[in-house]
C-alpha cells in the first residue's frame, strides 16, 4: 500500500529535510515516527528537499506499507510521535503510480522578508530581515525580467544536483504588508538555493546597488559569481506542490501560516 502525507514543518531546529548520518533532519525525524506507528522501518520519498533553516507549509511524501491501519493513524498516531515543530496535515491512499517528487509538476515557494531598520526578536528566524529602505517598484521590474523559461545557472549552488539548469519560472510576484516584503515564487522546479540567490539579487537591485539591467545581465551571464550571496534560509517557505488532480490528494493552497496574515501585523 501506497500513502501519500502533506507535511508542515518549522525547519528552525533542523539540518535540513534530507536523511542524514546525524539524524538531525526532518526526513529522520518522521521516519521515526511513521515507524512507531507502522512496527516495521518506512522510508519516506519527498516532492522536494529543503535546507536548514527552510520552513514547509505543504511538503508532500509518499511511502510503501505492507500494515493497514486507519488513514487518521497516520495523521493523529503519527503526530502524537513527532516533535511540535512537525506535524501531518493529511494522509491519502494513492496508486503505486504516485510518487511525490515525479508526478508533481509544480512547486510554490514564499520568501517572508521584514524591511525596517532593527531586527526582528518575536519572528527570528522565521523570517528574513534587511535594514535598508528598499525601492519595490525596481524590485519588481527585475523580477519581471526572470518570468519564463531560462537557464538559471546563475542562481545555482554549486553542489545543486539537477541534471538541467533550465526551468520554468512561473509566478515572481512581490508586495509589501507593513514593514513585511512577500515574495510569491513558483515553477515546475527549483535548482539548489534558487530562490534565495534570487532574493539576494532583487535585493542588490532594491537597495540600489545596480541598475535594473544588471539583472538580466546576471542571468544571461549563467555564471553564479556574479550574482549576489546566498541569502538567509529563515524567510522561505515551501508552500505547495501542485499535482493533477486525478490523485485526488487533498491539498490546500490557502496553507495559513505565513501566508495570509503575514503583513503589518508581524505576527503572521
Amino acid at each position: 500500500m501506497r500513502i501519500a502525507l502533506g507535511i508542515e514543518y518549522d525547519g528552525s531546529p533542523y539540518c535540513g529535510w534530507q536523511s542524514q548520518a546525524e539524524g538531525l533532519t526532518v526526513q529522520d525525524t518522521l521516519q521515526t515516527a511513521l515507524s512507531g506507528i507502522a512496527g516495521e522501518t518506512i522510508g519516506v520519498i519527498a516532492a522536494g528537499r529543503t535546507d536548514t533553516g527552510v520552513h514547509g507549509l505543504e511538503q508532500v511524501v509518499h511511502f510503501d506499507t505492507q500494515v493497514k491501519r486507519p488513514l487518521q493513524a497516520w495523521v493523529r498516531g503519527v503526530n502524537a510521535l513527532l516533535p511540535k515543530s512537525i506535524a501531518v496535515r493529511w494522509a491519502h491512499a494513492v496508486p503505486d503510480e504516485f510518487h511525490a517528487r515525479f508526478s508533481a509538476h509544480g512547486r510554490s515557494y514564499r520568501y517572508l522578508l521584514v524591511n525596517c531598520p532593527t531586527r526582528p526578536a518575536i519572528q527570528s528566524g522565521k523570517v528574513g530581515w534587511f535594514h535598508a529602505p528598499l525601492d519595490m517598484s525596481a524590485m519588481q521590474e527585475a523580477a519581471g525580467l526572470l518570468i519564463g523559461s531560462h537557464d538559471f545557472s546563475a542562481f545555482r549552488a554549486a553542489e545543486c544536483q539537477a541534471k538541467s539548469p533550465i526551468k520554468n519560472l512561473r509566478q515572481l510576484d512581490i508586495h509589501r504588508e507593513g514593514d513585511m516584503l512577500i515574495f510569491d515564487v513558483s515553477a515546475d522546479a527549483f535548482l539548489h538555493h534558487m530562490v534565495r540567490n534570487i532574493v539576494g539579487c532583487l535585493v542588490y537591485v532594491g537597495k540600489g546597488k545596480y541598475p535594473l539591467a544588471w539583472m538580466q545581465q546576471v542571468l544571461e551571464s549563467k555564471d553564479r559569481k556574479l550574482a549576489a550571496p546566498t541569502f538567509s534560509p529563515d524567510g522561505l517557505y515551501l508552500c505547495h506542490i501542485t499535482y493533477e488532480a486525478k490523485w485526488g490528494l487533498p491539498q490546500n493552497k490557502d496553507t495559513g501560516f505565513g501566508m495570509q496574515d503575514s503583513g503589518g501585523r508581524r505576527g503572521f
